[in-house]
């Protein structure tokens, strides 16, 4: 092993001005009377999202000599929507969180996450506050926005609500992605190629810019836009090719959330993927009732990279994956 192995991955500098921005975000919440809180890293379940991968453990003791399966999360959205279910009001966690996937120049397996909810407001009204938030942090002018149609027909001349799965492999296949195009029979993972390689790129380069109402086969926990049922009321943030952050006009209804982790899992048989256990408690907070909210989760390390102009995760974080 290397010496240099047991130094930091970040300066001392970088470290005291991440943490001078971890002041400014528990004071933004504080002034606006959002309660902090903190929920386990540890859960018997897990998301259902076919996009991520979670680490698992088994917790042997007292109760459970045969071994109890625990997930770390991928996000602290299952726990604090049951606080939201108790009565909690508003609510805000800075918190790690843990995606077994790559690790690279924005990514590391442990991340740091803002996630806040909001209960009354929907996807525009969180926009805005957030919005605040990244001009108090960043110190960037106030954010575009931009359906998520809009973005893709700019970029691509292509609908991407009307388009047929043939449309979206033909222009895959001409923008050089036959490899992973050409036999693909899944419309979203076309349409998430697409947007990640050649839309992104040309949004929110100059300041920040929220691309929002995505497809609702990508609609995840957000609601189904009243107005048209082709949409959801979710929302991301890109700056300087980095997407920051993800929001939700929050699905409320406990039939239709069990409905979206049952299909999850179906897909996950299909195409060869691990189950994972549905958060039948999650499932139990809302048929409890939890009132119409949004909510967003927002990358910490990536938000101190731009604050801090550093290119890589690892120059932000005390210790990356290769020196934890």
């Amino acid at each position: 092993m290397s010496v240099d192995l047991w130094a930091p991955s970040a300066s001392i500098e970088t470290l005291k001005q991440r943490a001078e921005i971890l002041h400014r975000i528990r004071e933004f919440f504080y002034a606006r009377d959002v309660l902090e809180v903190e929920t386990p890293s540890l859960s018997a379940a897990s998301v259902t999202d076919v996009h991520l991968a979670s680490f698992n453990t088994t917790f042997v003791g007292p109760g459970h000599a045969g071994g109890l399966p625990l997930f770390l999360q991928t996000s602290p959205e299952f726990a604090m929507k049951r606080l939201l279910a108790a009565g909690s009001g508003a609510i805000f966690q800075l918190c790690k969180a843990f995606r077994n996937e790559e690790a690279g120049s924005h990514h590391n397996p442990e991340f740091t996450m803002l996630e806040w909810y909001r209960p009354g407001f929907d996807e525009f009204a969180l926009m805005d506050e957030m919005d605040e938030l990244m001009q108090l942090v960043l110190g960037v002018d106030p954010a575009t926005r931009l359906t998520y149609q809009q973005a893709f027909e700019q970029a691509l001349g292509l609908d991407p609500l009307t388009a047929s799965i043939e449309q979206l492999k033909q222009l895959a296949c001409e923008l050089g992605f036959a490899d992973i195009a050409q036999n693909e029979t899944h419309k979203d993972t076309l349409l998430q190629l697409l947007f990640c390689m050649k839309v992104e790129p040309t949004i929110g380069q100059d300041k920040p810019c929220f691309v929002y109402h995505f497809p609702a086969s990508q609609a995840a926990l957000a609601q189904i836009c009243e107005h048209d049922a082709r949409v959801a009321g979710r929302f991301e943030l890109y700056y300087k090719n980095m997407e920051l952050a993800n929001g939700f006009n929050e699905l409320t209804n406990a039939s239709e959330q069990a409905k979206r982790f049952n299909e999850d899992n179906a897909y996950r048989a299909e195409n060869g993927l691990k189950q994972v256990p549905m958060d039948t408690r999650l499932i139990k907070a809302l048929e409890h009732g939890l009132s119409q909210c949004a909510g967003v989760a927002l990358g910490i390390d990536r938000l101190v990279m731009l604050a801090t102009n550093k290119d890589k995760i690892k120059d932000v974080i005390a210790f990356d994956v290769q020196r934890a």
